[in-house]
């Protein structure tokens, strides 16, 4: 049955990408088309980033433990959207013109963290594999700690980017600071335990690192 959910999952990541291949074959982009291919990755960018940080929180509050069988996966397309936002941007709009490029990333804020935030992610997709897992062990909870940077990084990317009508910016925001506010609080549950007399003890055992590596 997993592997069923697997397929459907999969199939399901896809129809973005389809459906952009679909309105280009028909010429249906509006009127900048290349605003519009640029706006629809990323926007499907921050939403995989988002899904896969809500799969702790949901597995663990609805006690569906099954889920996290999804979660590398939907991280993957995280990376895979990322890389059609950017390539999008290097090729329709830059045409690999790489001087231009690397003036544009050290000069356009929103394109220096936008790039920071697709940076982040290649050691996450690189190490998504059950070798990558076995063979980091600790390490590579540490190293996908990343993913909670590359979010927010994404998040101020698309914010400085629009300047003006901030609410969609605005809502993956909010959606990320839920995402992160349930883990700070988890961590402080498990970090300050009542002591037997009723007063706060800290756990020395436990650290915002041991949390991460759990949430």
């Amino acid at each position: 049955m997993i592997r069923l959910f697997k397929v459907i999952v999969f199939l399901t990541c896809l129809l973005p990408v389809g459906m952009l291949a679909w309105r280009g074959f028909h010429g249906d982009l509006g009127a900048n088309p290349l605003e519009f291919i640029t706006h629809t990755t990323g926007d499907w960018t921050l939403r995989f980033l988002l899904i896969t940080l809500a799969v702790t929180p949901l597995r663990k509050l609805a006690k569906q433990y099954w889920l996290i069988k999804f979660r590398r996966m939907l991280g993957l397309y995280a990376f895979f959207y990322g890389l059609l936002h950017f390539t999008t941007y290097l090729w329709f709009d830059k045409f690999f013109d790489w001087h231009e490029i690397v003036k544009d990333i050290g000069k356009r804020p929103f394109i220096t963290v936008g790039f920071l935030a697709l940076t982040l992610m290649v050691p996450l997709a690189a190490t998504s594999t059950a070798w990558a897992i076995r063979k980091l062990g600790k390490r590579w909870q540490a190293l996908h700690q990343l993913v909670y940077l590359s979010a927010m990084a994404g998040v101020v990317h698309y914010l400085w980017l629009v300047k003006a009508d901030i609410r969609k910016p605005a809502a993956y925001g909010v959606g990320l600071a839920i995402l992160l506010g349930y883990r700070v609080v988890v961590w402080a549950r498990q970090t300050w335990q009542p002591s037997r007399a009723g007063a706060p003890v800290l756990q020395p055992a436990t650290t915002p690192e041991s949390f991460l590596e759990r949430a």
